[in-house]
C-alpha cells in the first residue's frame, strides 16, 4: 500500500512495525534457504562432473574397443555381428528432500550378459559388449544428477526472486510507510501540544 494511502494512527504504526518484523524474518529464511540450495547445487555439480569424467573415460574405452573390432572385421562385419540378448535388470530410486526439492539417487541392477552363440567369433567384437554395457548404469546416474541439478536450479531462482522482492521492493516500501506515519504522528503531536499551550495560556 502506498504511504500516502495510509491513515497515520498509532495502531497503523504498530501494525506496520509488526508487518516489517514478519517480512524481515521471511527475508532471513529465504536468504538462508538460498545459501543452502547454492551449497547443494555445488555439491551435486561436483558429483556430476566426477561421474561425467568417469563416463567419458569409459566411453573413450568403448570407442577404442569398437575401433579395434572395425579394424578386425570391418564396418559391415560389426553391423552383422550377432547381437546380445536384450538387456534386462532393474532400477532402484532413492529419494531425499532438500528443503522440499526432490533429489534422486539411481541404483542400476543388470542381469548377467548373455552373448549369443556364433559360428565364428571375433575377440575384439566380443570385448565391445561388456564395455558398452557398463555405460548404461553410468548414463542412468548422470540423468538422475542432471534432473537434480535442474530442480535445484529452478528452486534457487524462485527463492532468489522472492528474496530480492522483499529486499528491494517490499521492505523499502514498508520502511517508507513507517517513516511517513511516524512523521505524520510527530506533526500531529506538535499540533496538539500547540493547541494545549494556547488553551492554557490565554492570548
Amino acid at each position: 500500500m502506498p504511504a500516502a494511502d495510509i491513515v497515520p494512527t498509532h495502531s497503523a504504526f504498530l501494525e506496520l512495525k509488526e508487518e516489517r518484523v514478519g517480512m524481515e524474518e521471511g527475508y532471513g529464511f529465504l536468504d538462508e534457504k538460498r545459501l543452502i540450495l547454492a551449497s547443494e547445487i555445488l555439491s551435486e555439480l561436483r558429483r556430476y562432473e566426477k561421474a561425467m569424467a568417469e563416463f567419458l573415460a569409459d566411453h573413450a574405452r568403448a570407442c577404442e574397443a569398437l575401433r579395434k573390432a572395425v579394424a578386425r572385421i570391418g564396418v559391415e562385419g560389426v553391423r552383422l555381428y550377432p547381437a546380445a540378448a536384450a538387456i534386462s535388470g532393474g532400477i532402484r530410486l532413492e529419494t531425499r528432500s532438500v528443503l522440499g526439492v526432490a533429489s534422486h539417487e539411481v541404483h542400476c541392477r543388470m542381469d548377467p550378459l548373455q552373448a549369443p552363440e556364433a559360428v565364428l567369433t571375433c575377440p575384439e567384437a566380443e570385448a565391445c559388449r561388456p564395455i558398452f554395457r557398463e555405460l548404461i548404469p553410468r548414463a542412468a546416474k548422470l540423468a538422475a544428477m542432471a534432473g537434480n541439478l535442474e530442480r535445484l536450479r529452478r528452486e534457487y531462482l524462485r527463492t532468489a526472486r522472492r528474496a530480492r522482492a522483499l529486499e528491494d521492493v517490499l521492505l523499502p516500501e514498508i520502511d517508507e510507510a513507517i517513516k511517513f506515519v511516524e512523521t505524520a504522528l510527530e506533526e500531529l503531536e506538535r499540533e496538539e501540544a500547540i493547541r494545549v499551550r494556547k488553551a492554557i495560556v490565554p492570548s
